[in-house]
């Protein structure tokens, strides 16, 4: 830009146009070529360089140049500081150039320079209007390109989010539909194994027949909620969660399958006492699966932390909502050792489960006694809140 803007001044100095000045001497040329050099740094410090084009400007006016010829770098200073901003700055320093101007062209040898001056300062106005016009335009555009980028960045931070969350969700389901199964089984091989162990050569066959039976029986109720599972994932894939309409998935499970949870967790050698209290069907969906769950999970902690312990479950109303209970006596002394003390999910997960429906879960030890016990505060009524995930139609 500076080189073009010398080669204009350059060329308009050499025309000498009409009356409107003398050819420049050496002192000339130089404010001439210096005014143009200078334009190199407008971008950086626009108010220095407009000062100092403003410097060697009047000089040169001020000697009956040419004065036409340095019109061009003027503008163009005017124009970046304009463009830059802020527009006060713009009109008080061209208001100030205009004047330093007029009175240099008055008190020069041209006769009337100043009015004449006063005349073209149009000119120098409507290239402030333009460049503050175009400054305005490209805050504009930085607007709309920086909520864009804002809104590009949001949609990744909750794609993001969702993910985490889905993952969350089937690393909960995973654990709910396979730790009870998986304790279930390694509870009766063990039992199995006992029966082997302690008197091979007068082997109770009945009791080996029963714990493979119970065996293959949780295998196969595994198998099947495992299918029903994948099921919904796929029917997700494709936009439709499916919720036991008939697509294989089956309904939720509930409160009616409490009972089946009690057989299996006693084939496994625990004792369990269960009072339902409520009516199942006044619960919506989402809060019988989480109480399902919570139960299951209850269960499948006792087996494998308490073997041979007593389970009390209870479902009642209170003014809170639905009620779960769960209360063992701990470890019975004759039981056999844990499958597996380290630690798990399965408290996390009952928490999550309650929070899904807007509820609270509290688990600790037993106060003034052994054992464990765990409550559930759920919301009453079928107005409770469905879990948004297709991997909750199996919770």
């Amino acid at each position: 830009m500076a080189g073009a803007v010398l080669a204009l001044q350059c060329a308009l100095a050499l025309l000498e146009l009409g009356h409107n000045g003398h050819r420049p001497d050496a002192i000339g040329w130089a404010l001439l070529t210096g005014s143009a050099l200078v334009l190199i740094g407008r971008r950086h410090s626009p108010m220095v360089v407009t000062a100092a084009v403003v410097f060697m400007v009047g000089p040169y006016h001020a000697m009956d140049n040419v004065h036409i010829a340095v019109v061009p770098a003027g503008l163009i200073a005017v124009y970046t500081l304009a463009v830059i901003g802020p527009p006060l700055r713009s009109f008080l320093t061209v208001s100030v150039v205009i004047a330093i101007m007029v009175t240099v062209m008055s008190v020069g040898s041209t006769p009337h320079g100043g009015i004449d001056m006063l005349r073209s300062s149009g000119w120098v106005l409507s290239v402030v209007v333009i460049g503050e016009a175009v400054r305005i335009h490209r805050k504009y555009i930085g607007a709309i390109l920086e909520r864009a980028e804002r809104a590009e960045r949001t949609r990744e931070e909750e794609a993001a989010r969702r993910v985490a969350e889905e993952r969350l969700r089937i690393a909960r389901d995973l654990h709910d539909l396979l730790a009870h199964s998986i304790t279930l089984i390694g509870v009766q091989a063990s039992v199995a194994a006992h029966v082997l162990i302690a008197d091979p050569d007068r082997l109770d066959r009945e009791a080996m027949a029963g714990a493979l039976d119970g065996i293959s029986d949780t295998c196969r109720d595994a198998r099947a909620e495992l299918r029903a599972t994948l099921q919904v994932l796929r029917a997700g894939e494709g936009g439709d969660a499916g919720r036991g309409d008939g697509d294989g998935t089956g309904p939720l499970p509930g409160l009616a399958g409490l009972a089946d949870l009690a057989s299996a967790a006693e084939a496994a050698g625990v004792r369990v006492e269960l009072a339902v209290d409520v009516d199942a069907s006044e619960l919506s969906p989402a809060v019988g699966a989480a109480a399902y769950r919570i139960v299951q999970e209850a269960l499948t902690n006792a087996v494998r932390h308490a073997p041979g312990t007593r389970v009390r479950i209870t479902l009642s109303r209170d003014e809170q909502g639905l009620r779960v209970a769960a209360v063992d006596d701990g470890p019975a002394a004759e039981g056999r050792p844990s499958t597996g003390s380290e630690p798990g999910y399965g408290i996390v997960g009952m928490r999550e489960r309650a929070r899904s429906v807007a509820g609270t879960l509290t688990a600790g030890p037993r106060e003034g006694g052994p054992g464990f016990a765990i409550t559930a505060a759920l919301p009453w009524g079928k107005g409770a809140s469905v879990p948004a995930s297709p991997m909750e139609a199996t919770a």
